[in-house]
């Protein structure tokens, strides 16, 4: 289902972390997950979702991801510790 999202993926725990945005997230987090995508994810082995936020629009997901690039590594930490304590792959979840 096409709607907005700013995602996490990560390598594993505590490990590295990438956020992005997309309008499509089931698509960007299996493109993820297959390596399809070349850039830092995929150099950095992030496959597990391990936080989302959906939106209603496209600009406002934009303006939420370039906030949360521009917050410390430890806010980031903090969002998916918040929603996902365990840090397990929210994937199955969406499909």
């Amino acid at each position: 289902m096409k709607r907005p999202a700013v995602y996490i993926v990560a390598n594993k725990r505590n490990g590295t972390i990438y956020v992005g945005v997309t309008s499509h997230l089931e698509r960007r987090i299996y493109e993820h997950r297959e390596g399809v995508l070349s850039g830092f994810s995929r150099r950095y082995g992030g496959k597990f979702l391990v936080w989302y936020e959906m939106h209603e629009t496209m600009e406002y997901a934009i303006s939420r991801e370039k906030q949360l690039k521009a917050g410390s590594r430890q806010r980031k930490i903090d969002l998916i510790q918040e929603m996902n304590p365990d840090w397990r792959d929210l994937y199955e979840d969406l499909i």
